[in-house]
Formats: structure tokens, sequence, C-alpha cells
């Protein structure tokens, strides 16, 4: 057993894990050891500086609570929220791509059929969103059940304003049919700050960083023999979309919003979904 030494700090702190550690606990916490000592060596940490990062996590910490998860919004806007989602959602190529689920999915939405508006405060501008469910191959997919849900046009999603939201607004979960084919109306999503009023709003002002995520709607697509997918289509000339608070944007999930010929309806959001087979 070696002492513990700044240059040998690493090596010291690992020899004492235990012959018993679950392996992957032990690969993990020792990786773990490893890059955050070299982390403070490469910027030479100071005690101050230290003590002042105790300090957020501290806080960052004791402004969380059952609706408000800020350790959640600090992996967010660090990148590591949408790094881990890649690496366990790796797709073949031709699938559609994943992104992160954010904080604002509440399940058992109602079912709800096929040219049914979900948007239920008569706000925004009215959207169609519409496509086809399809495998790798370019066949529809059956039986698959598309959850969505968005911001109202004030930029708050309803879990956020209850009592002035009405319940499972800009929310439903519709079932295709043999042809794959969507159809859903709601709204034009409207682009909004995550929470800032915390320790991670602070640090991203000390970075010169904006709390704002791009316009999107939110899709949880499940059928059977399929991998679940979980992703956004993002409004395709919003400001953030090179700048999301959260790094949500992928190039293949920006949809076009055409202008609509409908009378009762001012855009139209049309996206093919392309699920991977499962794994199992």
């Amino acid at each position: 057993m070696s002492y513990f030494t700044e240059a040998a700090s690493v090596e010291a702190v690992n020899a004492r894990m235990g012959v018993q550690t679950n392996p992957r606990v032990r690969e993990i916490m020792a990786s773990l050891v490893k890059h955050l000592h070299s982390f403070a060596k490469d910027v030479n940490l100071t005690q101050e500086e230290w003590e002042h990062a105790v300090g957020f996590l501290t806080r960052t910490g004791q402004i969380c609570t059952e609706e408000r998860q800020e350790f959640i919004l600090l992996s967010d806007v660090l990148g590591l929220s949408m790094l881990v989602d890649a690496i366990g959602n790796r797709r073949p190529e031709g699938a559609t791509e994943s992104t992160v689920l954010g904080p604002f999915h509440v399940a058992n939405a109602p079912i709800r059929q096929m040219d049914d508006n979900i948007s239920l405060d008569g706000k925004g501008e009215s959207c169609l969103f519409s496509g086809r469910i399809l495998d790798l191959g370019g066949n529809p997919i059956k039986d698959a059940c598309l959850d969505v849900w968005s911001d109202n046009a004030d930029g708050f999603y309803d879990v956020q304003q209850p009592g002035i939201q009405p319940k499972w607004n800009n929310r439903g979960r519709f079932f295709t049919g043999s042809d794959g084919q969507y159809r859903f109306r709601g709204i034009k999503p409207v682009s909004y700050p995550i929470p800032d009023d915390g320790p991670v709003g602070q640090m991203l002002a000390s970075l010169g960083r904006h709390p704002y995520r791009p316009a999107h709607m939110h899709f949880i697509i499940t059928a059977p023999r399929f991998r679940k997918l979980v992703t956004h289509t993002f409004v395709g000339e919003d400001q953030y979309l090179n700048s999301d608070a959260v790094f949500g944007v992928k190039r293949t999930l920006v949809a076009p919003y055409l202008r609509s010929d409908d009378a009762d309806t001012r855009w139209h959001a049309p996206f093919d979904f392309v699920l991977a087979p499962s794994r199992d």
C-alpha cells in the first residue's frame, strides 16, 4: 500500500478499493478518480476554487425538489446528458436519431384519434404534424404508438402551469394503422428558456451562454419488435438551433415548417420516422 503523494495520487486512491468490489463499479470509479485527479493537476486547482466548486454543488443539491432536478439540468448544459444518450442509443444508418427526453414528459397521456387537435388552450399558431413510421426497409409499421407533447404559445408546458393551462394541453398518444401514417394537429412550438434562476443559470451566465432551447415537438415512438425512439423535431428557422442550451439538436431532426393552404391550419410539419429493429 503506497502513501498519498501528488504524483501517485491516483494509484494511492484506487489501491484502497476492496477485493470484493463489483467489477463494473471498480472500472467506473477507477476511471473517475483517474480523470478527476488529472483535471485538478491540469488546471492547478486552488483550494479557493475547490471550495467554490463544493459550494456550487451544495447549492445545486439544495434547490432540487420532486418538481425540479437541478443536477440533471447541470448534466444537460454540460452536454453530458446528450453524450450518455448518444452512447446508449447508437442506431444503424438510416434510423431516426434520438435526443434527450427532457423533464416534462407525463406518462399515460390521453389516447387520441388521427386528426385530433392536442392544443386545448386555444393559443398559438395552428400546425398539422404528419408523416409515416417506417422500418429500415421503408415499410410502414402498424400499431406504432406516438406519445407527443410540446410547450404552449407562451413557452410553458402544462405541468409548469397547473390551474392555468388545461390538463393534458398539447399532449396525446396516437396509434398507426397498416399504412404507418400519423396525423394530428397542435401548435407550432416556440423556443423557451430552461430554468435559470439557480446555480446552473448562474454558471451559464458566467460562461456567457444563454439558457434557451430552440422550438421543438417531443416524440416517444414505440412499436412491437422495434427499439423505442425518444426524440424531437425542431422548427427549421429557429434562432437557437446552433446554440441549444442542452445540445439536443441534431441536423437530421430539423423539420420543415411549411405555410399551409388549409384555412384552419397555418403550418404543416411533415416528418417520417424510421425505427431500428429490437436488439432482442
